[in-house]
C-alpha cells in the first residue's frame, strides 16, 4: 500500500507535457513588436516566437501585455515566456531567468535641440527634465545615476518623445533603435546621441526555475543563428537601422 501510495504521489507531481506555447510582449515597440494594417501581431519578436513555436511542436499564443507588466505575468504563469526586446539586467535576473542574449544594444539620448547636452553627464543638470519610459532599463540607469536632474517616468514611448519635441523634457533615456526612429520622425527639433553610455544585451525571459524551458530557448537561439534566422530578420527589418550604425561606427549585432 505503501509503495502504491508514493507512486501515485510520484506521479502526480511530474510535471504535465505543454500544450499551448505563450508568449508575452508589448506589441508597441516597431519593428520588433507591433500590430499590422490588419491587426496581428507582427515583428521580429512575432517572427522569433513563431519559429520557437515550430522548434518545440507547439501552437503559439501571444499576449500583447504592457512592459512593466510581463514580468508579473511571468511569474504568475500567465505567460510561458517574454520575448519583447527586453534586456537581462541583474535586477531581473533576480526574479526571473533568461536565455542566452539574442541582441546587443544600449542606453543613448534624444535630445531637445535647444539643449546643450553631448553626453548623459551633461543631462544631469538641475532645472533639466530628463524623460524615461517605465519598467525600462533607462528608468532604472535614471534612478541610479542622476542626481540634479528631475526624472518624469511615462507610461509609453510616443509620449517621452513628445515631451523631448516640444521642449518640456531636455532628454529621453531609451535605446538606441527606437532613439534612431524618434529622431527621424522629429529632425526639426530633435537630436540623436546614437553612441551608447550603457550597452546591454536582450535575451529571452523564463520562469525562474523552468530549467527545461531554457535549455530548449538556448538550443532554440542556436539553431535558429546557424540556420541565417537572425540574419533574415535583420535584412527584413533592419537594413536601414544597421547601415546607419556601420557608418557611425557603432556596433549592433544579433
Amino acid at each position: 500500500m505503501m509503495i502504491l501510495l508514493l507512486a501515485i504521489s510520484v506521479s502526480g507531481c511530474a510535471e504535465k507535457p505543454r500544450q499551448l506555447l505563450t508568449v508575452g510582449m508589448e506589441l508597441n515597440y516597431p519593428p520588433f513588436e507591433m500590430i499590422d494594417p490588419e491587426g496581428r501581431p507582427d515583428g521580429i519578436s512575432v517572427e522569433m516566437a513563431e519559429a520557437l513555436s515550430k522548434y518545440l511542436g507547439l501552437p503559439l499564443k501571444i499576449e500583447n501585455i504592457p512592459f512593466d507588466g510581463l514580468i508579473p505575468a511571468l511569474k504568475t504563469g500567465k505567460i510561458d515566456l517574454i520575448i519583447s526586446s527586453m534586456t537581462a539586467t541583474p535586477e531581473r535576473a533576480e526574479s526571473i531567468d533568461f536565455s542566452e542574449p539574442y541582441l546587443h544594444t544600449g542606453l543613448c539620448l534624444f535630445v531637445n535641440n535647444r539643449a546643450p547636452i553631448h553626453s548623459i553627464e551633461d543631462s544631469d543638470q538641475p532645472g533639466y527634465v530628463i524623460a524615461v519610459k517605465q519598467g525600462t532599463t533607462g528608468q532604472v540607469y535614471a534612478k541610479m545615476h542622476l542626481k540634479h536632474a528631475k526624472v518624469l517616468v511615462l507610461d509609453k514611448e510616443d509620449a517621452c518623445v513628445l515631451e523631448v519635441a516640444q521642449g518640456k523634457a531636455q532628454a529621453f533615456i531609451y535605446d538606441q533603435l527606437s532613439v534612431l526612429e524618434d529622431w527621424q520622425r522629429n529632425k526639426e527639433t530633435t537630436t540623436a546621441i546614437l553612441k551608447p553610455f550603457q550597452e546591454e544585451n536582450w535575451a529571452i525571459g523564463i520562469r525562474k526555475g523552468d530549467d527545461r524551458m531554457k535549455i530548449k530557448a538556448n538550443a532554440f537561439l542556436k539553431n535558429f543563428r546557424a540556420a541565417g534566422g537572425f540574419n533574415r530578420l535583420g535584412e527584413k527589418y533592419l537594413k536601414e537601422q544597421e547601415n546607419t550604425f556601420q557608418r557611425l561606427g557603432i556596433p549592433l549585432l544579433f
